[in-house]
This record gives structure tokens, sequence and C-alpha cells, in this order.
């Protein structure tokens, strides 16, 4: 069952399983991407990248627009589990907290300024393949 809050909220949608049930899914807004991705424009970027879930974190990088000063990207550029903690719910997984992690996972670059797009066009997009995944639940991570 799911009640609406309001226009501008997400849905209100209660827990039907537990924990060691579900079917965990990344959705980021840290600039996370594979490496042989196209690096995110770092001058404004509406797009999003599909991270597969099989993905070793030696294969993922990041690119962001924001100032350092504002996020400091250096140490997710080292251990991408800082930011995209898929080694993390691997263990988890591993130790029965969750049934599983999910077969892709979601990133895109926060401090994009393109707010307009990003509300019209890529949050549904993304709420499309959340939906359309076997995910249960959605990790956010932000940057």
């Amino acid at each position: 069952m799911s009640v609406q809050l309001s226009r501008k909220t997400i849905p209100y949608t209660p827990v039907a399983k537990s924990l060691e049930q579900m079917t965990i899914m990344i959705v980021s807004t840290a600039g996370i991407h594979l490496r042989s991705q196209e690096p995110y424009d770092r001058a404004g970027d509406a797009t999003y990248r599909i991270i597969p879930g099989d993905v070793s974190v030696k294969d993922l990088t990041v690119t962001h627009g924001a100032p350092i000063e504002h996020y400091n990207w250096e140490e997710p550029r080292r251990d991408p589990n800082t930011i995209f903690p898929i080694d993390r719910l691997r263990e988890l997984a591993e130790q029965g907290y969750i049934a599983q992690v999910a077969d892709k996972h979601l990133s895109m670059m926060g401090y994009a300024m393109r707010l307009n797009e990003i509300m019209a066009v890529t949050a549904p997009e993304l709420a499309k393949e959340v939906d359309r995944s076997r995910a249960d639940a959605v990790l956010l991570t932000a940057g």
C-alpha cells in the first residue's frame, strides 16, 4: 500500500519484508561511475549511469563538479566503498543480514545545476529503473 504525502515528497510505502529477505540497490549522487563509462560533465550533468551488481571497486572512479571544499572526492577515488558501499553490502549478504545485492545500481552527479531537467527527466527515469529492478529497498548515498 502506498500513500502519497504531497506532490514533492516520496510516497510512504510500509516495509513488507525483513532485511534478511530484501535485495538492496544503491542509488548515489556521489558521481561514481565505471572507469569505462563516460565521465560526468563537471560543468553540469543531468545524466545517470548504471553500475552492474557484480562490479569490482577497482573498476570504479568518481567525477564530480562540486568544488573540493564542498565535496572532497579524493578519498572516494581511493576507496569507492566510502560513497558506494558495494563491498559492505556483499558482506551483509554473505552474513545473512540482507538477502542479496541488486543486479544493478544507479549513480548520478550531485551538484548539477540543471534542476528542472533532473526533476522532469532524470528523476522519473531513475524511478523507473528502480521500479523495474528486483530491489526491495534502496540505499541512498550523497556526494
